[in-house]
């Protein structure tokens, strides 16, 4: 192993964040040290929290951190944040809300802007989980930046999926125009002392009765009043439940498909330029070429 990779290996914190900078950047250190340190991952259970603006994600994700820290678990939270059209920067800046965790070297947090790429999830999402997996973190908590029906995305990459939904605010509609029923392993009915909570633990439990998932698991229902504490317990115990069940090698084997997809969508897109595809709109714009034959062109150059 190289010094930086036995560094992070052994919890140096400022190691980690120099690795982390590098995926984001999309510096070729990043994928030499995730080479190295790839032998390391799947030990962390990668817990994906989705779900509307405004569900209470992270008041959420702040209170999962604080039980797994009283546990004596090392945790690693990954805040995908919408970006600024002037920067290209993270603008809600989870770190902020999770102040309270600021100091702790247990918890690692990260902000990471989007950047225009869809899904509710940064573009380097997958890289940064398995950088904190390997760190030895036990838990990573990737929350997603909330844009609706997009969501869907995190099934590609967390180990358990935790959807957000709260009373009110027409979430049971939602959830289905967004496919998040068949992405959910564990639905959050979060300000569950709001009218309407029990009628949306009904209506999922309607739709669940209607859909049979592959693997045969049951997403759990668990109501949460995250900003007073109620419920964490149990929906971590009902993450963890689905963890549990889900580590089969068949499982696990379907996952990374999912996510070599998206790491190869990822590295076609880096080799080439920004200014290619501006160019490349113009002409297809003004008719002067077809879209088909300017994506034959960049396949067959690559």
């Amino acid at each position: 192993m190289t010094e930086t990779a036995e560094k992070i290996a052994s919890g140096d914190i400022r190691a980690l964040a120099r690795a982390a900078s590098w995926i984001e950047d999309r510096r070729p250190e990043a994928e030499a040290i995730l080479r190295e340190l790839f032998p390391r991952t799947g030990r962390a259970l990668i817990l994906g929290v989705t779900g509307a603006p405004g569900a209470g994600k992270s008041t959420l994700c702040d209170q999962i951190v604080r039980m797994l820290r009283d546990e004596g678990k090392s945790v690693g939270v990954i805040a995908v944040d919408p970006s600024s059209p002037y920067t290209g920067g993270a603008i809600l800046g989870d770190r902020i809300r999770m102040q309270q965790h600021h100091a702790d070297e247990g918890v690692f947090i990260r902000s990471m802007a989007t950047r225009g790429w869809l899904g509710g999830l940064a573009r380097s999402t997958t890289e940064m989980t398995m950088l904190l997996d390997a760190a030895g973190r036990d838990v990573v908590i990737v929350e997603t930046v909330g844009v609706g029906q997009d969501e869907v995305e995190i099934a590609r990459l967390a180990g358990v999926t935790m959807v957000v939904l709260v009373p009110g605010m027409g979430d049971d509609v939602q959830a289905i125009k967004a496919g998040i029923i068949e992405i959910a392993d564990v639905f959050v009915i979060n300000k569950s002392d709001l009218p309407g909570a029990e009628k949306l633990e009904r209506e999922l439990n309607n739709y669940l009765g209607l859909s049979h998932r592959p693997d045969g698991w049951t997403p759990k229902i668990v109501h949460v009043v995250a900003s007073d504490g109620k419920g964490i317990t149990e929906a971590l115990e009902a993450a963890r439940e689905y963890h549990a069940q889900s580590t089969a090698e068949s499982q696990m084997a379907e996952t990374w498909s999912l996510r070599l997809k998206e790491m190869l969508r990822e590295r076609l897109l880096d080799r080439v330029p920004e200014e290619e595809f501006s160019a490349a709109g113009r002409d297809v714009a003004e008719k002067r070429r077809d879209p088909y034959s300017v994506i034959n062109d960049w396949l067959e150059r690559l």
